[in-house]
């Protein structure tokens, strides 16, 4: 595994070639993001990549984000694991686009960023852990139960009685049967 700085100076980077990182933090930065994320462990994390110059200021940063991430179940709070390997893709523009006036639409390219100075690797993988991570876990076979309400004396609602046509159908029927003409015996 490379030895990669924590904050690359982007200005000091060879434009001519690629600057790959490897990034695999130890038990106590592992620990300290589980716990900002409130995660129940952080068993393994790895951000590996590389940094490709693109014209003639601009950085691409293209990636692979390894984790294995220990979460609170939902409904049980029993521990639930899942393995995380995304690709990450980050585009750093010298001259990003501002927006104008008080509201702006979200560009559909959401890999662009403004270009920093000093990229700081940690923080990027910070992120894309924070987007990759589940946001509902759940353990295997749990579910919610079913919750009925009503007032004392009143039946509650079942899913069916809910649904808004489901008395029309009946209607239907009723209204057909007394369109039929008798039949004589």
């Amino acid at each position: 595994m490379a030895d990669t700085p924590e904050r690359i100076v982007l200005a000091r980077l060879p434009r001519g070639a690629d600057f790959s990182f490897d990034i695999a933090p130890d038990a106590t930065a592992r620990a300290a993001l589980a716990a900002s994320f409130g995660l129940l462990a952080l068993r393994k994390l790895r951000f590996a990549g590389r940094l490709v110059a693109e014209g003639k200021r601009d950085w691409v940063l293209h990636a692979t984000l390894g984790a294995t991430v220990v979460q609170p179940c939902v409904v049980t709070a029993e521990p639930v694991t899942t393995r995380i390997d995304d690709p990450v893709k980050r585009r750093f523009l010298a001259d990003m686009p501002e927006p104008d006036g008080d509201e702006a639409e979200i560009p559909d390219d959401d890999t662009l960023e403004p270009l920093p100075e000093t990229l700081e690797l940690a923080a990027v993988m910070a992120e894309a852990l924070a987007l990759a991570l589940p946001l509902y876990p759940r353990a295997a076979g749990a579910a919610l139960p079913e919750a009925r309400f009503a007032p004392p004396g009143v039946a509650p609602l079942d899913d069916e009685a809910a649904k808004p046509l489901a008395g029309l159908a009946a209607l239907r029927d009723k209204l057909a049967g007394q369109d039929e003409p008798e039949k004589d015996g």
